[in-house]
Parts: C-alpha cells; sequence; structure tokens
C-alpha cells in the first residue's frame, strides 16, 4: 500500500498581511513602490553590466590602463551593487513580508540585506585583484587605511548585528529610545532593522535612527495595551467600592488588571471618580470602553450626559 503524501503546511500559503496592517505597517507592504524599485534595480543592473563589460575589454579599449580600470570598477561596483541591494530588497520585500509575521521579516530582511552585501564587496574585492586572504595580510598600513575609511559604515553593520542578537525589540513592537543624542525621547513603531539604520514609523512620518546611535539609548518596548481611563461624576452619595463591584460584574472583556475606581474630587456637586482599566490584547480596547461605559451609565448614582469614553485617552462624563 503506498505511503500517503505529506502535504505542505497550509500556513506557508496564508498571509500575514492583516499582522502588518494591525500595527500600522500597511504601507511597508504596497505594491506601488515596487514599480519604481523594479525599475532602480534595472537601471543598477545595467550599469553593472556596462562596468563589466568595459573590465573585460580593458586590453582592447584602453590598453595601459588596467590598473585603473580595476579600481574603477570595484569602486563602481560597491557603490551601484550597494544602490542594487536596496532596490532588491525594496521589489522582494512587499512579496515575501506578507508571507511572514513583522518580526520574522524584520529578522530575514536584515540577513538578506547583510548576506546581498557581502557578495557585492566579495565580488568586488576580486575585479580588483584582492584575495580576502591578501587583504588580511596585506600589511598595517592597508589594513588601517581601509579601517578608517569604512569605520562608520562598519560600525553600523556591527551595531545592527548586535541589536538582531540581543533583540531589545521586534519589528512591529512599539518602543520609546530615551536619552542619549536624542536629548529627550523618540517613541514609535518599528518598520525595519537596515544594515546602518533602524526606521521608525510614526504615522505616515518615519524615522531613520543610525544602529550604531541605538546601542547607546534605553529602549523600552512599549507593550502594554492603551488603556481606558475616564472621569465620571456621581452623587455625593455614592460608593466608589459599589461601582467598583459593578464594573468587575459588568465587563465581560479579558483585562491586564481588574478595574479600578479613584477618588479624584469632592464638591457640592457630587463627587468625580477616575475609572482606569486596560485590556489584555491591544485590540480589544474599545470594547473594553464600550462595558465601562455602559455599566456607569446604569449605575444610579452617575450623572452623565451621554458622552462617550474612548481607550487610550480621558473622557468625563460631567453634566453641563
Amino acid at each position: 500500500m503506498p505511503a500517503p503524501r505529506r502535504r505542505m503546511p497550509r500556513e506557508l500559503f496564508e498571509t500575514r498581511s492583516h499582522s502588518w496592517h494591525a500595527v500600522g505597517l500597511g504601507e511597508e507592504l504596497e505594491a506601488g513602490s515596487s514599480r519604481r524599485a523594479l525599475g532602480g534595480l534595472l537601471i543598477a543592473l545595467l550599469l553593472i553590466a556596462a562596468t563589466m563589460l568595459v573590465y573585460y575589454q580593458r586590453k582592447e579599449w584602453l590598453p595601459g590602463y588596467a590598473t585603473w580600470v580595476k579600481a574603477g570598477t570595484a569602486t563602481i561596483l560597491v557603490i551601484v551593487g550597494s544602490v542594487a541591494v536596496h532596490w532588491l530588497v525594496r521589489v522582494v520585500s512587499p512579496r515575501l513580508f506578507r508571507r511572514l509575521d513583522p518580526a520574522t521579516a524584520g529578522t530575514l530582511g536584515f540577513l538578506l540585506r547583510l548576506f546581498a552585501m557581502s557578495v557585492v564587496i566579495i565580488v568586488a574585492l576580486r575585479f580588483a585583484g584582492i584575495k580576502a586572504s591578501t587583504l588580511a595580510l596585506g600589511g598595517t598600513i592597508t589594513a588601517v587605511v581601509l579601517g578608517l575609511a569604512a569605520q562608520q559604515s562598519l560600525g553600523g553593520i556591527f551595531a545592527g548585528v548586535v541589536l538582531q542578537s540581543t533583540r531589545p525589540f521586534r519589528v512591529g513592537e512599539r518602543v520609546r529610545l530615551v536619552g542619549g543624542w536624542l536629548g529627550g525621547q523618540q517613541e514609535g513603531t518599528v518598520s525595519s532593522l537596515g544594515l546602518f539604520y533602524t526606521t521608525l514609523a510614526q504615522g505616515a512620518d518615519r524615522v531613520q535612527i543610525p544602529n550604531s546611535m541605538m546601542i547607546n539609548l534605553a529602549i523600552v518596548p512599549l507593550r502594554e495595551p492603551h488603556r481606558v481611563d475616564l472621569r465620571a461624576r456621581f452623587r455625593s452619595e455614592a460608593s466608589p467600592r459599589r461601582i467598583e463591584q459593578r464594573l468587575l460584574d459588568a465587563v465581560d472583556t479579558p483585562t491586564r488588571y481588574a478595574p479600578s475606581v479613584a477618588l479624584e474630587e469632592v464638591d457640592e456637586d457630587g463627587v468625580v471618580l477616575r475609572i482606569s482599566a486596560t485590556p489584555l490584547r491591544s485590540g480589544e480596547g474599545s470594547q473594553l470602553a464600550e462595558e465601562v461605559l455602559e455599566a456607569l451609565r446604569r449605575a444610579p448614582a452617575a450623572v452623565t450626559d451621554g458622552s462617550e469614553a474612548r481607550s487610550g485617552g480621558e473622557a468625563a462624563l460631567f453634566d453641563r
């Protein structure tokens, strides 16, 4: 009896686009920009092909300039190859990342850039007639000159490798960066981990922070969902303990902490209480706010004007 055929996991064909839209990174999957990226990649490849043609025809076209042709070819390959890698990632990313969650896609994108840039540099060195062993044993002066010339670039790459290995954050997470050269703090959603820059998304804006600076900052991942926080006015005979119990009975949405009620203000018109509740999952903030608001409206001692509670902010249920 023939053995049953193994089917490929269905997860390989499922899209993860909803995960990107959920963390506000839907623009990273837009196919419109990939057309421009494809054009840039084709232009870069044509320039590389033209450079290699000149290199292989150097004896016929540029006799006596072999050394200059080698140096120019290596320089052009590094510059144009870096541009080609940039556009290649822009072309591949939207199609590939739709199948991956943001955290996995961020690591894979970094490794793809690192591998592609390594290939570009190795090929450029080979065209220049320099082998890796020759470069390693080529003397102190060469090592010092190349090290100083590439100090900033190598520092950014090594800093990116450190960030990938320690993983203080992942793509798709909201983070707050504090201290260092910022002179304050910067907050946003990590949208990509590049070789030289980490990109934070702030709505439609993108903030690029050098990797070498990132490792000197305090990184605070903001993983707790926005809480429901509101102020409500009650009559003077209202009991905070009973209102808190009413909330516990009325709220069905899972919460990270139990809803709390605190005394905010006392005046001749009544008392003002602050009600706080944090959902367990970030996507359930509006549902929790609706349940809290409905429970307060049914409280016999509440004085409301029909205002609505909102997640992550402050809404007052005051009579006007």
